[in-house]
């Protein structure tokens, strides 16, 4: 099945509260994620505002991997500690998320490639993540597509896969709401007030909600979000999209989440077809408008590494949105400006699948307590000067 958007409607609240605790901005994955977790840990009066419907923004169209496979460690670390959640998701929260743990497998096609690959799941075996480097043999034994002949090794991480995004947006919110926190949709922060002690209150086309903390969870959209607090976020739309071949009466052979780091060619599994996409070249911007003009680069990188998918017929698609910064890693954080608020966005693509270990994250942040890992290097004072520059430099990204 191809999912795009959120298939049930979720609850709202009727009217807008004039007072909060916490204001959320953002009803992504990330956003209801940080939520659930706050009002797991005792927070109360949170409120969650999304200009749309839940998960309408970006978490309506991303490739829904769930993995560990990455070569930074602190993207290791929030992955690994996602997928715990992913693999007892309906266990935890009653909504089956369609998770399908078919493995991760990045193809290498040069020496350089994969020695960044060895060096990767190295770092991955010290963190407990089962991966392995694997020959171009095995490659295509464990994906049949693939031409051997091109590749000079891989890296598969079989406990990773996919999931349904929208199943774990709802998943979060209705587990939220059981637990006091207030949903509003076709709400839009408009302008903030800033006072000398921070954040004192957000207007929305609803009114004004007047809180005692702000946390950004606004996606590509958070750059413009941040502005209304006189904060930067640097954070930038770019366009990705993605194509659906034709159902068959029979399945493709199951095959893992392949990627290749050269061509940035990817797929996977969708019912009886194929999802297909590669990051191509797109400008800056909010077009979230589908085309096939990118079909041609497609077909081109699909037959550097599996000629037999070149020309395949795209019955559908969608076009959705990265929100990139400067490194490709995430900012998660509090402003160095204003105390009280938060921000978590800017995944470069990771957000979805990073979702959980974000919303654990940022709560203990907020609650001033030691968490899981030192969110320090994702703070966004790293791009202030070339001195606090990021030394994270995750290389498996597409």
């Amino acid at each position: 099945m191809v999912e795009n958007a959120v298939e049930v409607r979720l609850t709202s609240a009727t009217s807008q509260p004039q007072q909060a605790e916490v204001v959320i901005l953002g009803g992504g994955a990330i956003g209801v994620s940080i939520a659930w977790a706050l009002a797991s840990k005792g927070v109360k009066n949170i409120v969650v505002i999304e200009r749309g419907e839940f998960g309408s923004g970006s978490s309506a169209k991303p490739l829904g991997g769930v993995r560990a496979n990455f070569s930074d460690p602190a993207n290791i670390m929030l992955g690994k500690r996602s997928l715990e959640t992913f693999r007892n998701f309906k266990h935890q929260f009653g909504t089956d998320i369609g998770l399908r743990s078919v493995g991760y497998l990045f193809l290498a096609r040069t020496e350089e490639e994969a020695a960044g690959l060895s060096s990767a799941t190295k770092v991955q075996n010290d963190m407990g993540i089962e991966s392995r480097n694997i020959s171009p043999a095995e490659c295509a034994q464990l994906n049949p597509y693939l031409d051997a002949s091109a590749l000079v090794s891989g890296a598969f991480s079989p406990e990773d896969g996919y999931a349904r995004p929208a199943r774990v947006v709802e998943g979060f919110v209705k587990a939220a709401q059981q637990l006091g926190v207030t949903f509003l949709n076709n709400t839009e922060a408009l302008n903030a007030e800033v006072g000398p002690d921070g954040v004192e209150a957000i207007e929305t086309n609803r009114g004004t909600i007047r809180t005692q903390t702000a946390i950004c969870a606004t996606g590509a959209w958070s750059k413009r979000v941040g502005q209304i607090f006189g904060v930067d976020l640097p954070v930038e739309p770019v366009r990705r999209l993605v194509g659906f071949t034709p159902q068959r009466a029979k399945p493709h052979p199951t095959v893992p989440f392949t990627l290749d780091l050269g061509t940035t060619f990817y797929f996977h599994n969708s019912a009886n077809g194929l999802l297909l996409g590669i990051s191509h070249d797109q400008e800056p911007g909010f077009c979230r408008e589908f085309s096939y003009d990118w079909t041609n680069e497609l077909n081109a990188a699909a037959g550097m590494v599996a000629p037999e998918l070149q020309h395949q017929e795209i019955v559908s698609g969608w076009a959705g949105l990265y929100e990139n910064t400067p490194d490709h890693n995430a900012i998660i954080g509090r402003s160095d400006q204003i105390s009280n608020l938060f921000y978590a966005t800017g995944f470069s693509g990771h957000g979805f699948l990073q979702s959980p270990a974000v919303g654990e994250l940022v709560a203990d942040m907020y609650l001033g307590r030691e968490s899981f890992m030192d969110p320090t290097p994702f703070s966004a004072s790293r791009f202030s000067s070339t001195a606090n520059a990021s030394a994270a430099k995750e290389l498996h990204i597409i």
